[in-house]
């Protein structure tokens, strides 16, 4: 049987990770809800245990791929739901839509395509750095050392490239009203542009620029149609 543990890393989301968990909580596909609070100088985490859940803390910030793969060695669900805690206008049925192709087995593994990605991604009807997917966690479980030493944003496209190897069936799920704030607005207009240039450096010092567009190619040919 499927068992799905939702894996939220959260650095400094205090304002945005209670709306968040609203959408988890109690979900009938989730079986756990871990938040890795990942060395936040704000109140994540009492946030997070004042909605139940579960939260393993690190003393300091360690980086999205630190903070997941914590979120793994601590889950104890078949598969991994990761979600990112900023998310904006995510719901419930969201959360159904994600998970459901998995656990009916009509996708191996599952990705979003969120409203606001950006405007290519949305014209071939694939995000490939997206932060949200479901798989298997047996797929990572034995590789957490792996992930520990990623830069902070490599993992996706190091999890792309698992996928692919394996040869998995891929679904990507159109979340047509959820939006991933920008880091603009998070952190205003020098800060976030400053940490979207180090998020593509992370990204390319994980996988080059050409891996990047076969990844992309490669994806495409794996997905699986959406009903």
């Amino acid at each position: 049987m499927i068992t799905v543990s939702c894996i939220i890393p959260a650095h400094n989301e205090a304002l945005r990770i209670e709306k968040v968990l609203d959408a988890v909580r109690n979900h009938p596909l989730l079986f756990e809800i871990i938040v890795v609070d990942d060395g936040s100088a704000d109140n994540t985490t009492e946030i997070a245990q004042a909605k139940g859940v579960r939260v393993v803390t690190l003393a300091r910030n360690k980086g999205k791929s630190y903070a997941v793969a914590e979120g793994i060695a601590a889950a104890t669900g078949s598969h991994v739901l990761m979600l990112d805690a900023d998310l904006v206008g995510l719901t419930y049925d969201d959360i159904t839509a994600l998970i459901q192709p998995v656990v009916e087995y009509r996708a191996d593994v599952t990705i979003s395509l969120r409203r606001n990605s950006p405007w290519i991604w949305r014209v071939i009807d694939l995000d490939y750095i997206s932060g949200e997917r479901v798989f298997a966690r047996d797929l990572v479980s034995a590789r957490l050392d792996e992930i520990r030493s990623l830069a902070h944003f490599g993992l996706e496209v190091w999890i792309n490239r698992l996928w692919i190897t394996e040869q998995l069936r891929v679904q990507v799920v159109r979340w047509e009203a959820v939006i991933s704030p920008y880091k603009a607005s998070k952190m205003g207009w020098l800060r976030g542009l400053k940490a979207d240039a180090l998020m593509m450096r992370d990204i390319f010092r994980t996988i080059s620029l050409p891996e990047s567009v076969k990844q992309i190619i490669s994806l495409k040919r794996k997905c699986q149609s959406q009903p």
